[in-house]
């Protein structure tokens, strides 16, 4: 069963989410503050956190980055009642996987919930399917149809990313920094270059496209 723990200091909202999550068929434990959560994930195994920013002791962008320091891997979703973008920026800026606004809707949480989990598990297996195509991330290798593509690691790198969170655009800058690296004299525009690559090697792919967001980066678009 996965283990889920809610960090809310709102206790009838945290008890309404645990039994939601339970009632759903997942196993949910329920944190009013830092201290308590932190003491929880030390002494047991979770497999996502749903945290609110407002907490008691420290706030709850804190709390996610240290979490992410610790297991970078596990899925943090973030309710709040803050709808301001830089809010949504420095969550997601600290690794945050989803961010809802409060009032929460429990049937679009369990939604959210069920979709960072597939995500979390694509990770562990390292293989990606989406429609014709086919990416190993442990053969580095990509098949449409079965048949192989060549592509450069970083080619794969990049769309391997882009594909592992589908809509979640993603800037130039960051794919520079992690698939370049932050020394590197490379310009952005290099970003560029490889998508358009990447878009004519797999133009035969079903499954997905790769949407140019305006001023900002990228985001694959399943079909």
């Amino acid at each position: 069963m996965i283990n889920i723990l809610i960090v809310e200091d709102d206790p009838k909202l945290n008890q309404a989410v645990c039994t939601y999550l339970n009632d759903s068929g997942f196993r949910a434990k329920g944190c009013l503050g830092a201290k308590e959560a932190y003491d929880e994930l030390y002494n047991n195994m979770y497999e996502l956190i749903i945290s609110d920013i407002m907490m008691p002791e420290i706030d709850g962008f804190e709390f996610a980055q240290t979490i992410k320091k610790v297991n970078r891997t596990i899925p943090i979703l973030f309710m709040s009642a803050k709808d301001d973008l830089p809010s949504k920026q420095k969550g997601f800026q600290l690794g945050i996987d989803d961010y809802m606004v409060k009032p929460i809707e429990l049937d679009e949480l369990i939604l959210r919930v069920r979709a960072l989990l597939r995500r979390a598990n694509i990770e562990l297996e390292r293989k990606i399917a989406v429609g014709n195509l086919t990416l190993d991330a442990d053969g580095m290798s990509a098949e449409i149809d079965g048949e192989e593509v060549s592509l450069t690691t970083r080619e794969f790198n990049i769309i391997y990313k882009l594909l592992s969170y589908p809509k979640k655009t993603f800037s130039r800058a960051q794919l520079m920094d992690e698939f370049w690296g932050v020394e590197s004299d490379t310009g952005l525009r290099a970003v560029d270059v490889y998508v358009t690559k990447l878009r004519d090697k797999l133009s035969a792919c079903d499954g997905f496209q790769i949407v140019t967001v305006r001023g900002l980066g990228y985001k694959a678009v399943l079909r």
